[in-house]
């Protein structure tokens, strides 16, 4: 009986007992696992710390080997050039537009035609005046009468001067009238201005026209010029006299000439001005023609040149990367102007560096290089 109650009292314990070794287990396996992540975390912080001091001190992997590209600087003639879009227009482009209000009778002209200074292009319905000149009529034959036979009396000694006067005075009088008159139906007339082609008829027969509002477009294209717009950034950089060439991309031909005209002042909307190039009996380009203006504004004889590609911005200004040994150095450059895809080196560099031109885009200072 005492043996029995022995053997359930320890089998009470060991019952009580194994929970206690569970959660000592368990809570042990806990704290082993949290001290190992710790460690292999300030391992990985001392590995990432290591990398960041080497970078910061410009070190690299000298095993890496980048294959670069390269070019020898020599000093070559370097000319700036500004380019811009421009278009071909007639020397003379004309306005001609009604000057009295009225209802177009005529439009005697069409796009393209060719005029004359003082032709007649269209007239409006000038009836009224007409109706007053045809009144006028007999009595300028009844004035101009009188007067003839007032002259004829006075050659004979026949009749007063006072007479004479008073019917030279009434026939000049009826004269004026009627040139006021036709002067007055001129104005119901649209005439050429100038020796021209018609570029546009604002007029249609029937429509009323106002002065102002209503005209045709006439165009002298005996003189042709190139117009283009300059933003204003290039203000005091391109002067009349500066040599320029004009060329058409769809003629495949160009012409070398200078600017005639660069205008003073700019566009408040644009922001731009004007520059004008006088073509003269050019046959190589025709109105309304698209082209484009190469304005050569700067040259240097003795230039360092580099492709403008190249070229990196930093917060210290602008570097390349030269060759150095057989590793790559980082070079601070002041550039100058550039032009159809070259830059000017002003300060950095010298003739005979080696620039690298291919490869450096994920270069560093000091990375060894191999040139292919």
């Amino acid at each position: 009986m005492t043996s029995l109650t022995h053997t359930i009292q320890m089998k009470r314990l060991l019952f009580l007992m194994i929970p206690v070794f569970i959660f000592a287990s368990c809570g042990g396996g806990a704290k082993n696992n949290k001290a190992d992540e710790l460690v292999q975390l300030k391992k990985q912080r001392s590995e990432i710390d290591a990398k960041i001091k080497a970078l910061e001190a410009g070190k690299t992997d000298s095993s890496k080997v980048t294959p670069v590209s390269v070019m020898e600087l020599q000093t070559t003639e370097f000319k700036g050039n500004i380019e811009v879009q421009s278009a071909i227009a007639g020397d003379e482009n004309i306005m001609a537009s009604v000057q009295a209000p009225g209802t177009v009778k005529t439009v005697l002209v069409r796009v393209g035609q060719r005029v004359s200074k003082g032709q007649v292009m269209a007239t409006l319905d000038a009836s009224p005046i007409d109706h007053q000149i045809e009144a006028l009529a007999p009595q300028l034959e009844l004035t101009k009468s009188l007067y003839e036979k007032q002259q004829k009396m006075w050659s004979q000694n026949i009749g007063t001067e006072v007479q004479l006067m008073t019917s030279k005075t009434g026939y000049e009088s009826v004269q004026k009238q009627i040139s006021a008159l036709k002067a007055q139906r001129d104005l119901y007339r649209v005439v050429s201005p100038i020796n021209g082609t018609v570029d546009a008829v604002g007029l249609k027969v029937g429509e009323a026209a106002s002065p102002g509002m209503s005209y045709i477009r006439v165009v002298s294209y005996d003189m042709l010029k190139a117009e283009a717009m300059l933003g204003e950034n290039y203000l005091g950089k391109v002067k009349e006299g500066d040599p320029v060439t004009i060329a058409s991309p769809n003629l495949d031909d160009s012409i070398n000439t200078k600017i005639s005209y660069v205008g003073q002042s700019v566009d408040p909307m644009s922001r731009s001005f004007q520059v004008v190039v006088r073509l003269n009996n050019s046959t190589k380009f025709h109105p309304n023609m698209s082209c484009i203006m190469k304005i050569a504004n700067y040259s240097n004889k003795n230039a360092l040149v580099v492709p403008v590609s190249i070229i990196q911005k930093t917060s210290e200004g602008s570097m390349v990367y030269i060759v150095e040994g057989d590793k790559a150095k980082s070079v601070n450059v002041t550039t100058g102007r550039n032009s159809n895809g070259k830059v000017e080196v002003l300060s950095g560099l010298n003739a005979g560096d080696k620039v690298i031109t291919a490869g450096f885009e994920e270069m560093e200072n000091g990375q060894r290089i191999v040139i292919q």
